[in-house]
């Protein structure tokens, strides 16, 4: 099995003008782990291209990418994109298309290699840009971009979105909420930012709110129950992960209690699913995840499972 690793180095300039969590560090914290396993001498490194405005305007208004491209500071200097957490400096828009090309990337390689699987080291991240608007340190939907190319250009007519990031996916039920090609399932801690995804009623998006102290035995049991059997009905051609990794007990930002082992058997979960229905494929895009150790062993599992179970 093939897993690629798609990353690029512009990814790290992004970012804010004194300490904010969601840092170029992440990406560092990344590498050092895999760099340090078995595992990074076999992942299949590839180098993201940015996504063109034809593939944005999927998922995002053209106005929206106005806003965003006229809202960059000049070199030095920082602003916000929206009134709370959404940083931009003079390199945000281009590592924001870099981070969406990978995902598109990622989706074109493991629909041309059977047995393949993708992860996408990027950031800024993405779940919370809806079709037009940006927040939460999130300005392009990264993950919802690589789900529109897969129908536009593959002609997928069922992909599946498995969001674990501890805190709701808004911007991508947003973006899908009137498109039942895409299965969307979220879970995350609630009440917590951004406060939405309690009260969805809808088929095709699966929203999945628990209290706080939740950990991985619990929260796999919910998903059994509730996600897995729609799932299967649904029998998805493609799936497609945002992986946050701030449901870690280690994790400043929130209130579960996942561990290491409970990363391993989400992805486990997720494996199995893409093997008996969309022969194996699976894109996985990294969100949140802001304490750096638990950030680096947290995807170093995850990447072990979708590289196949091999030893680290």
């Amino acid at each position: 099995m093939s897993l690629f690793f798609v990353s690029h180095e512009t990814c790290r300039l992004h970012r804010a003008p004194s300490s904010h969590p969601e840092c170029p560090e992440r990406l560092q914290a990344i590498e050092q782990a895999l760099d340090r396993s078995s595992l990074g001498q076999r992942v299949v490194r590839l180098q993201a291209c940015p996504a063109n405005r034809e593939q944005l305007e999927r998922v995002h208004a053209p106005e929206y990418l106005d806003l965003v491209e006229a809202s960059m500071p000049p070199p030095g200097q920082w602003d916000m994109l929206d009134t709370g957490d959404t940083y931009l400096c003079e390199h945000s828009l281009e590592a924001a298309r870099l981070a969406a090309g990978a995902v598109v990337m990622a989706v074109d390689r493991v629909m041309e290699t059977p047995g393949s699987t993708a992860f996408c080291s990027v950031r800024p991240p993405g779940h919370h840009a809806g079709r037009r608007f940006g927040m939460g340190f999130c300005l392009f939907n990264n993950v919802a971009v690589g789900a529109a190319h897969a129908m536009a250009v593959h002609g997928l007519t069922r992909v599946a979105i498995v969001d674990f990031d501890v805190h709701h996916g808004n911007g991508t039920e947003d973006i899908f909420r009137h498109e039942p090609r895409v299965l969307l399932c979220s879970s995350f801690q609630h009440p917590l930012y951004p406060g939405t995804g309690a009260d969805t009623r809808s088929d095709h998006i699966l929203n999945l709110p628990l209290h706080a102290g939740t950990d991985g035995p619990a929260l796999r049991s919910a998903m059994k129950a509730r996600w897995l059997p729609v799932l299967e009905d649904f029998a998805p051609q493609l799936v497609m992960v945002s992986a946050g990794f701030d449901a870690h007990v280690d994790d400043p930002l929130a209130s579960f209690r996942l561990v290491e082992a409970d990363y391993a058997e989400l992805t486990e979960m997720i494996m199995d699913l893409a093997c008996r229905y969309s022969r194996g494929r699976v894109v996985s895009v990294l969100e949140g995840g802001y304490d750096l150790p638990a950030l680096g062993r947290g995807v170093l599992v995850h990447l072990k499972v979708l590289a196949g179970g091999e030893l680290v």
